[in-house]
């Protein structure tokens, strides 16, 4: 296995498992920890219920799932979540970000819930919703999870217990190389999570290749559109057609 992913809704599951397939990736979306590991694939997809579910619930059902999915010593986890950065106050998008890093004993994770193509975007840390802000957008009504804030670091910070960072487009559009330079240096800092930039296809790329070594990956499923290049150029599979 190259890619264990845990999503957070079922529909997510299978959103980002189509992006992979996509990209070449053999992806199967599971459902229940009980059954046996599926084996002869590229990405497994475990398909939660922890986007409103209590806090507490969310991070043990994220945790149960990455022990899972580490019975196939996957190259990299990949905690999915919406693209609108679903959440409340409390979380549950930092605090299973945290627990699964502390599981990984891994010093840093990127946040970065943009899918371009559909028209959500992060600039300056801010996330759009086409041309308005993700707080001016139809999100703010939602009837369990309301965005009232289009800042992710400040959303994120207040959800986690560790430092929230930024990297801009200013750095993202260096390449992966000055990206990556960055992540290392908040990480440095005592930053554990990292919302990174990106407005178009080609920030997907630079911190795809920016991050493919971490042990941890947080993103909506625009970054499971690039990772797969990086994937095959470091020969870890060979695309086949979807």
């Amino acid at each position: 296995m190259i890619l264990g992913v845990i999503a957070d809704d079922f529909t997510g599951a299978t959103d980002v498992a189509s992006m992979l397939v996509r990209q070449g990736l053999r992806s199967v979306v599971c459902t229940d920890l009980r059954d046996p590991l599926p084996v002869e694939t590229d990405a497994v997809v475990v398909a939660l219920k922890s986007r409103t579910a209590p806090v507490q619930q969310a991070v043990a059902d994220s945790l149960a799932a990455l022990a899972w999915l580490r019975q196939g010593a996957p190259r990299q986890i990949y905690f999915k979540y919406c693209s609108t950065f679903d959440s409340t106050a409390e979380g549950n998008i930092g605090p299973v970000a945290e627990a699964l890093l502390d599981a990984l004993d891994a010093p840093l994770a990127v946040a970065c819930p943009a899918l371009p193509e559909n028209g959500r975007t992060v600039f300056q840390g801010h996330l759009f919703v086409g041309e308005q802000l993700l707080h001016e957008s139809g999100m703010r009504h939602h009837p369990l999870t309301p965005m009232t804030d289009a800042n992710l670091v400040r959303v994120l910070q207040a959800q986690s217990r560790g430092r929230v960072g930024l990297a801009t487009h200013a750095v993202v559009r260096q390449g992966p190389g000055a990206l990556a330079a960055r992540l290392a240096q908040l990480a440095t800092q005592g930053h554990r999570l990292v919302v990174v930039d990106a407005v178009d296809g080609a920030a997907l790329e630079s911190l795809a290749g920016a991050c493919a070594d971490h042990a941890l990956v947080t993103a909506g499923s625009g970054l499971a559109l690039a990772l797969p290049a990086v994937y095959a150029a470091r020969g870890w599979y060979q695309p086949r057609a979807a």
